[in-house]
């Protein structure tokens, strides 16, 4: 896993370099400078400075080797979606941020000549262009969120989100600590058959992921979550599945001490489990 964000990294400054004598100066400085800020993104006021820099590249975007332009995008995507994490619990803002997640997903996706000439007409096969896997799983996890907030829409969107999951962990199943194989797993577990649904497939998926990384504490909550309780049709929680698989993941969460790997989404995992065994004995009483 280290070894593919630190591809994705050198991709990006390699782009730049690349393009010295034609990249804006204060493009790449403001990179430079969200880079430095990434790791303390713990706050509500530093992840919005980190925003801001990204999105003041934005101007400048085509200045930048392609790489760097989807480096940019793809961690604007991230950024949105990670920013509804600070707060504690879902608010009005959360759809835009999503939105505007989703729209910088797409954008990085586009960037592909393939993915872009066919998405209006085939999306399927436009994303059997995309070779980016953060694009891919920042794009579908945005645009899963929306449909999670408009059930209706999700109707008739979902395939999307399917399609994009899938794409991501075909090129790379342990891109950000196998997240893409869990965020999948839990759809097909949610979704009805007749969408797609395949319980056992994404149970499957779940495994794997935690597998895969360990230390990457949100796939445990993911499996507690969407394994262990119930949903009806439309995702709203109507039971408990098995019980004692949501106490043993999540206290394995709780006790976990190897937060320094993701410390950001290990913490965030963190205050999730604890949230969910509180639900859990919330329902039993």
């Amino acid at each position: 896993m280290r070894r593919v964000m630190l591809a994705w990294m050198v991709m990006g400054v390699v782009g730049l370099i690349a393009v010295v004598g034609v990249a804006s100066e204060e493009a790449v400085q403001r990179i430079q400078q969200a880079e430095a800020l990434h790791s303390t993104r713990y706050t509500q006021e530093v992840m919005m400075q980190i925003i801001d820099l990204y999105q003041a590249v934005l101007p400048d975007l085509d200045t930048l080797a392609v790489q760097s332009q989807s480096f940019v995008l793809n961690r604007l995507a991230q950024l949105c979606y990670e920013a509804t994490t600070l707060t504690e619990d879902p608010n009005d803002e959360d759809e835009g941020w999503f939105d505007l997640g989703k729209a910088y997903g797409l954008q990085s996706l586009r960037l592909n000549s393939a993915f872009a000439a066919a998405e209006q007409e085939d999306f399927a096969q436009a994303v059997s262009h995309a070779i980016d896997p953060a694009a891919l799983h920042w794009t579908a996890s945005n645009w899963g969120k929306l449909l999670g907030l408009h059930p209706i829409e999700g109707i008739f969107q979902q395939d999307k989100v399917l399609a994009l999951f899938g794409r991501s962990v075909e090129i790379d199943p342990g891109y950000w600590g196998g997240s893409s194989m869990s965020s999948l797993g839990s759809l097909l577990i949610m979704s009805p058959e007749a969408m797609g649904g395949d319980d056992e497939a994404g149970l499957q998926l779940l495994h794997d992921a935690i597998a895969f990384d360990p230390a990457y504490l949100p796939n445990r909550v993911i499996l507690a979550e969407y394994w262990g309780f119930t949903y009806n049709y439309f995702g709203a929680l109507v039971g408990v599945r098995d019980a004692d698989l949501i106490t043993q993941e999540l206290t394995t969460v709780l006790e976990s001490e190897a937060l320094e790997r993701w410390p950001f989404w290990n913490r965030n995992a963190q205050r999730n489990a604890a949230k969910l065994l509180d639900q859990l004995e919330e329902m039993a009483e």
